[in-house]
């Protein structure tokens, strides 16, 4: 691990690798720096990965992903003995598998659970020893001692409560928590354009109607989670093929808010969430969105 002597330079250099972000990374590199473990607290596409591969990337860790659901057993967080070898040579060290806990400690890296709120409690309680004491004891195997840059990264969605199961207090009491929520418009449009390499009058008009319209998804009152800037990121791609294989090249032609429309419902619809109470479907709420963008407030669509 780079020698937190020089934390400010660290965080310096992880902080070339984003587009804004810079409280967020700044509390997140300081609880990790400190030895902590962490969950970081919402909606996809909110560049948390991002975040923690800057870190782990700076440090020379592995960052291993595990996503939190029913099927996540201790024996799959753990490890477990190669069946067919047990049986040749009976259970002992050299044939166990080791699980994305025991390799993150042994390795130490970042093991970051996605969606840790869906993960059966007795999975979440065989995370409390190596939390606490950076060890855990694997029967047959013995004593795993964490490398001293092991750390337990969660995340949640705080908006999709299926499926998901409550923190226990010795579970939550372990962890610090970051709230990280969507950025601002110039810092999406940003990522947009660096994610596509938009350029052109076109391009930099793709970059703010996708932005716009993903962003107005978050807000309509039908819609119980709305998409992330992966949305418009895919939605401007989806344009801009379209574009090129119906010869559009002026963002003031007549052609561009329709083809804008279908590049929507092809990147955003799968992305949006309808309230369950709401009797809406996501194309009609893209339909109604486009039509606030490009029919009802056509200036704030113009490019420039």
């Amino acid at each position: 691990m780079q020698d937190t002597t020089d934390l400010a330079a660290t965080r310096g250099r992880i902080a070339s690798h984003l587009v804004g972000r810079e409280r967020e990374l700044e509390l997140t590199f300081a609880a990790v720096a400190a030895g902590r473990d962490i969950v970081l607290e919402g909606p996809p596409g909110t560049s948390k990965t991002t975040m923690l591969k800057a870190i782990t990337d700076e440090w020379g860790i592995p960052l291993l992903f595990v996503e939190g659901n029913a099927d996540l057993t201790p024996a799959k967080l753990v490890g477990h003995h190669n069946p067919a070898r047990v049986l040749r040579e009976d259970y002992s060290p050299d044939n166990f598998v080791a699980g994305p806990l025991v390799e993150a400690m042994q390795k130490g890296g970042f093991l970051y659970i996605e969606e840790f709120n869906r993960a059966p409690e007795d999975t979440l309680n065989t995370l409390l020893t190596a939390m606490a004491d950076r060890r855990i004891e694997v029967p047959r195997v013995g004593l795993i001692v964490a490398e001293p840059t092991f750390r337990v990264i969660a995340s949640m969605n705080p908006f999709d409560n299926v499926g998901t199961t409550r923190l226990s207090t010795s579970v939550s009491d372990r962890l610090n928590r970051l709230a990280v929520g969507y950025q601002d418009a110039e810092a999406e449009e940003g990522i947009v354009r660096l994610r596509t390499g938009a350029s052109g009058a076109l391009g930099e008009r793709m970059v703010s109607d996708a932005v716009a319209v993903t962003r107005a998804t978050r807000e309509h009152p039908d819609i119980r989670q709305g998409s992330s800037v992966r949305g418009a990121i895919d939605c401007l791609l989806v344009a801009r093929e379209l574009a090129v294989i119906r010869g559009l090249t002026d963002p003031a032609d007549e052609g561009y808010p329709p083809l804008f429309y279908d590049a929507m419902v092809v990147s955003l619809s799968g992305r949006i969430h309808p309230d369950e109470a709401a009797e809406t479907t996501p194309e009609l709420v893209l339909r109604e969105i486009w039509e606030d963008r490009f029919i009802l407030n056509p200036a704030a669509a113009e490019p420039g």
